[in-house]
């Protein structure tokens, strides 16, 4: 697997150039390339060696440019939930528009986020681990927080603990249904 890894960590730059044919956003292609890095690493071993056996390192050239692709054009990538879904929330929240020559300029500047905001966020996590206490099954709770507080995925949890992908999936969204049933309320 380290061979592999190796060859992974070698197409880091290819993985780059090839974003610049999606994005121009030297930031935004930054974060997708490391993401791509830990999808590599976090993915199943096997996968990731059948792919390797079949094509060899244009496998893994194909495969990642896929993954790139998604990253960067798709709402349901977790490349889009990660990064632009919440700077972009943020940035439509507490932005200001000044107009330079009658063009509309947007001015982001996270510093000016009211330190209110930051305290109510802190209650409703505190709140969800309260929740989360209270759960009838500690292993509900243990498999959530694994999932959502350290950023597994559904196939590195269900290789770690040795419980089906499907098991999981419904673990979690049972969980995540009960927390926002009872913080709804």
């Amino acid at each position: 697997m380290n061979k592999i890894y190796k060859i992974i960590a070698g197409l880091r730059k290819k993985f780059y150039e090839m974003s610049f044919g999606i994005c121009k956003d030297k930031n935004e292609i930054d974060n997708a390339v490391q993401e791509l890095m830990l999808y590599f690493l976090q993915m199943n071993k096997q996968t990731l060696k059948d792919i390797y056996n079949k094509d060899g390192k244009k496998g893994l050239i194909k495969y990642g440019a896929v993954v790139l692709r998604r990253s960067l054009t798709s709402v349901r990538s977790p490349f889009y939930y990660k990064y632009n879904k919440y700077y972009t929330r943020i940035n439509s929240l507490y932005s200001s528009n000044s107009t330079i020559d009658n063009k509309s300029i947007q001015k982001y500047k996270l510093e000016n986020i009211p330190q209110e905001t930051v305290k109510q966020n802190y209650k409703k996590l505190e709140l969800i681990d309260q929740q989360l206490d209270k759960l009838e099954y500690w292993y509900d709770r243990e498999l959530f927080k694994l999932y959502y507080y350290e950023g597994n995925t559904l196939d590195s949890l269900a290789e770690k603990t040795g419980i089906s992908r499907n098991s999981v999936f419904t673990t979690i969204d049972k969980v995540r249904k009960e927390l926002k049933k009872i913080l709804n309320d």
